[in-house]
């Protein structure tokens, strides 16, 4: 089953015998093996009870918090894994070291030929569509990258290919009522900002249970700066992710109309926009889909579902900063 998703506010949580069970309103609406969860994550107002929480750590599932409209509260996992020479060599790699520059280089260079592939996509099935320039512009941007050996610049580079993307984005939605300007957030004032800030707070609750997983310490990353609260690596981790899940079910959802315009709440003091709780089951749903799906792992030669990727992604890092490979290969799709 994957991750468990409870978005209706004053659920009960418990367990029962081997089975997590969820209630709300006197009825019971989920009832599933605890051995086919991999992590829950709790949106809005739910309670839990201790013997689920103590349940759910002793098989190492992580728990995440967040606000109904997808702001991350907090979260609650088992013991970091055993392994200390993972964060020692991760803690030896940070600062302008030569592992560094190395991983920041391939979290840029994954996210942005991730961009440069959706684009391409868009463009082969709408030649119409006036996408070369963008394209053509990331492809330099990607090129750039090898030569460049200061963490800044290569923030830099990151942060003009995302813009270029950015502004080519309004172009890949075919549907009417949804309109695109910029990236927006903190709170989201538009649908389409609405959904991708959703999607990425589900990404992170993801790609951090991986490292989590492997031994690594979430909060010390490479491309994006040491802040308190801020887990970079997962945050690093997550670039060459966004395109291939999150800005895909966006697209998807809105062009094949399984999200609406009419699917949306505004909150007038903060102006925030959000999904209702129905279209956020829907999105919840895709994106649950979305992880189970499978493609063949360009690295690893095999079948593998996005959800195996995120823990495949985050050894493949461990081995680079353990010295057993001599790079780390970002996860990059065609």
């Amino acid at each position: 089953m994957g991750t468990v998703y409870v978005s209706q506010d004053d659920s009960f949580i418990g367990k029962t015998d081997e089975r997590l069970t969820v209630k709300a309103e006197k009825k019971q609406i989920l009832d599933v093996p605890l051995i086919k969860i991999d992590g829950l994550v709790i949106l809005g107002r739910a309670t839990i009870s201790p013997a689920a929480v103590m349940e759910l750590l002793e098989r190492k599932i992580p728990m995440s918090f967040m606000t109904g409209t997808g702001r991350f509260l907090g979260r609650l996992e088992p013991e970091l894994t055993k392994n200390i020479f993972v964060r020692r060599s991760q803690w030896d790699a940070a600062g302008e070291t030569p592992k560094a520059i190395h991983m920041v280089q391939a979290f840029v260079r994954g996210k942005l030929k991730n961009y440069r592939a959706s684009l391409m996509r868009h463009l082969r099935d709408y030649p119409d569509n006036d996408l070369q320039k963008a394209i053509d512009d990331l492809e330099r941007a990607i090129d750039s990258l090898a030569a460049i050996k200061a963490i800044a610049s290569l923030r830099g580079v990151e942060g003009h290919g995302s813009a270029v993307y950015w502004q080519a984005f309004p172009k890949l939605i075919r549907a009417d009522g949804f309109s695109f300007t910029t990236r927006n957030r903190r709170p989201p004032i538009d649908p389409v900002n609405a959904m991708l800030s959703f999607g990425y707070s589900l990404l992170r609750h993801d790609i951090q249970g991986a490292l989590n997983i492997v031994g690594f310490d979430p909060y010390l990353g490479y491309l994006h700066t040491e802040r308190y609260g801020r887990p970079s690596l997962a945050l690093d981790l997550m670039e060459e992710f966004r395109p291939l899940i999150v800005d895909a079910i966006v697209l998807s959802a809105i062009n094949r109309k399984a999200i609406a315009p009419k699917d949306f709440t505004f909150e007038p003091l903060s102006k925030a926009i959000s999904l209702s709780n129905e279209a956020r089951k829907v999105f919840l749903t895709l994106y649950e889909q979305k992880k189970q799906s499978q493609f063949k792992h360009p690295v690893m030669g095999r079948q593998c579902t996005y959800q195996e990727a995120f823990e495949l992604q985050a050894r493949l890092l461990a081995k680079y900063l353990m010295d057993e490979t001599d790079k780390y290969p970002p996860l990059v799709l065609k």
